[in-house]
């Protein structure tokens, strides 16, 4: 048996076998190590956008978590900021005492960021009463005061003389700014 090709086949088959070699080499040299490296760049990727899901979710709760602080707690960051006013801070707890002074303020320097003033009073209170109703009104004052130990109480006659010394602690006003 005789195979008889005729000559438009026989170039079409070669041309055909040359297109599929062609087809295979590009498939094995091109396409299949960018396929590969395409898969680790995808699993990369939903890894990276994962990991960042969870970091704008870590954000966001952490910010919901500051709004939420700073609103409880605004009384106290503007406390920091005000500046310690010697006569508003006699006018203000002056009722808890028959008589209030206050001493001139010293600035103590600074701890921790925070500028220190040293304030030194004496007081005539009636009961002692009076004088724990003015430590629970320094917890709602315009400022931050630690009262210092000791406080001395010394009875003269009806009347009951204290002395002790605060700290009034307030924010320097640059350090939270952008330089």
């Amino acid at each position: 048996m005789k195979i008889n090709f005729s000559r438009q086949n026989t170039y079409l088959l070669a041309v055909s076998l040359f297109l599929l070699v062609f087809v295979l080499i590009f498939s094995f040299a091109v396409l299949i190590p960018e396929g590969k490296e395409y898969r680790i760049k995808r699993a990369e990727l939903a890894k990276e956008s994962q990991e960042l899901k969870q970091l704008s979710d870590f954000a966001v709760e952490k910010e919901v978590i500051l709004q939420k602080l700073s609103s409880e707690h605004l009384h106290s960051i503007e406390a920091f900021e005000a500046e310690f006013n010697q006569e508003r801070f006699v006018k203000q707890h002056r009722a808890y005492f028959s008589s209030l002074d206050v001493s001139k303020v010293q600035p103590l320097g600074e701890e921790d960021g925070f500028s220190v003033y040293e304030v030194n009073t004496t007081s005539e209170i009636s009961s002692p009463k009076g004088f724990y109703d003015f430590l629970d009104s320094l917890n709602k004052s315009d400022w931050i005061i630690g009262v210092n130990f000791p406080i001395n109480f010394k009875r003269e006659g009806e009347m009951i003389k204290s002395s002790f010394t605060m700290r009034v602690y307030n924010n320097k006003s640059d350090s939270n700014t952008t330089k």
